[in-house]
């Protein structure tokens, strides 16, 4: 049976004072820091009997083996769903208490998503525990949702983010097309954070002793002179007409989001269908690294199928399947796999494409690191002349690449 080090069980304790007189706590701990046992055994400081863990559908399965390896299961009980599912939760059980993972997905602002008001109709006078590795990736702004969803929020009295905005963020205007809109991403950080903090635990992974370093490099590849024609065209005339199909980038937004597809080899065309048009990532990615254990993760619904076009059985999205089979890749979508997952049996992190949010990018990276483990290299599969160098530079500094920075990066008007 797994134990909590000194370190989880000292944060444990400071977490649950925080929890037993606030009925709120948000435990930042860096990406593989341990704080998801470290939540359980809040749990069980408190004695709860029921217990509640919302999550990714992804981080399922380790969220449960967790629960059973520290032995949390002789203490309570537990139910782990993703946030997509919570409605389904059954009426009859009478939750204590609710663990919320991955919390700045309520960061959502100036309103709130459509899972942030459905937990807060469900769980808005429940003692709560957020847990993040990030979380605020972008802006301080998002910190007032994630709190919003809780009757014990430090601004509970602020009926809305508007509202609260007047008081917490310095609100600047910024042109959209031809419309002129508040900017409310300069959130105040120092007047946040003076009502976040006594909510707040932080755990690193030097604090439990991690050695563990992600080392960060990329490679390039030269795509076929198709892309390259596609691209220019697209980047001339904004529109390619072909016999069946349309790729249309009439707004500065659509040309970024084709380009980011069309240089790592893939299209959505206007009709919905998906095209692979250049396999050289793939073909690179093979020749490279065909004798080692090898974890993707991909942008693009047809980036997995240009990958399974060539690797067929060899590759899989489950987890549990690529931690028992040596001889398995497994490829997951960024958005979905980057949180909560254990990629630690692959011998490298290959990313064949990089999305345009800065909490995907600083979370993703990291998802090979365990305690024992000095190295984890991630490599970036760039296309050579692409788009992705420019995103990569944008996220490394916690921004998003936004339609603003590509239009400057490419000139656009």
């Amino acid at each position: 049976m797994k134990i909590l080090d000194a370190v989880q069980s000292q944060k444990a304790v400071e977490a649950f004072t925080i929890l037993d007189s606030k009925k709120i706590v948000y435990i930042a701990g860096e990406v593989r820091s341990g704080k998801t046992a470290t939540s359980m055994d809040v749990c069980r400081l408190g004695s709860f009997k029921e217990v509640l863990f919302l999550t990714k559908k992804k981080a399922i399965s380790s969220i449960e083996e967790d629960f059973l390896d520290f032995g949390f299961d002789k203490h309570f009980n537990l139910t782990v769903i993703n946030d997509e599912s919570m409605h389904k939760l059954d009426p009859s059980i009478r939750f204590d208490v609710v663990i919320h993972d991955e919390s700045h997905r309520f960061g959502g602002f100036p309103k709130p998503g459509k899972h942030t008001k459905t937990y807060k109709s469900m769980f808005y006078s429940k003692p709560q525990i957020l847990l993040s590795g990030t979380p605020t990736p972008e802006s301080f702004s998002q910190y007032f949702h994630q709190l919003w969803v809780s009757e014990f929020s430090p601004w509970r009295s602020y009926a809305s983010f508007y509202k609260w905005a007047k008081d917490f963020v310095d609100v600047k205007q910024k042109r959209i097309g031809t419309h002129i809109i508040n900017d409310y991403t300069k959130g105040i950080e120092d007047k946040i954070m003076r009502d976040v903090k006594p909510l707040m635990i932080t755990m690193t992974k030097a604090e439990r002793g991690f050695k563990s370093k992600v080392e960060e490099e990329v490679m390039y590849v030269k795509m076929l002179p198709v892309t390259y024609k596609l691209t220019k065209q697209l980047l001339d005339d904004s529109v390619i007409e072909g016999k069946e199909e349309l790729i249309l980038a009439d707004t500065p937004a659509k040309l970024q989001q084709k380009l980011h597809q069309l240089y790592s080899g893939t299209i959505k065309f206007e009709s919905g269908n998906r095209k692979v048009i250049d396999y050289s990532k793939v073909d690179f990615i093979i020749d490279n690294f065909k004798d080692k254990k090898i974890a993707i993760f991909y942008k693009f619904i047809a980036e997995y199928q240009a990958l399974k076009d060539k690797l067929g059985d060899r590759l899989t999205q489950e987890i549990s399947e690529f931690d028992a089979d040596p001889n398995k890749w497994i490829a997951l979508q960024v958005s979905s796999g980057s949180e909560g997952t254990n990629l630690s049996k692959a011998d490298f992190l290959l990313m064949y494409n990089i999305d345009f949010s800065a909490k995907n990018y600083w979370q993703s990276r990291d998802r090979m690191t365990v305690m024992n483990r000095l190295k984890n290299v991630v490599i970036w599969i760039f296309s050579k002349g692409g788009i992705e160098d420019k995103v990569l530079k944008s996220v490394k500094k916690k921004e998003p690449y936004t339609t603003k920075i590509f239009k400057k990066d490419f000139k656009i008007k």
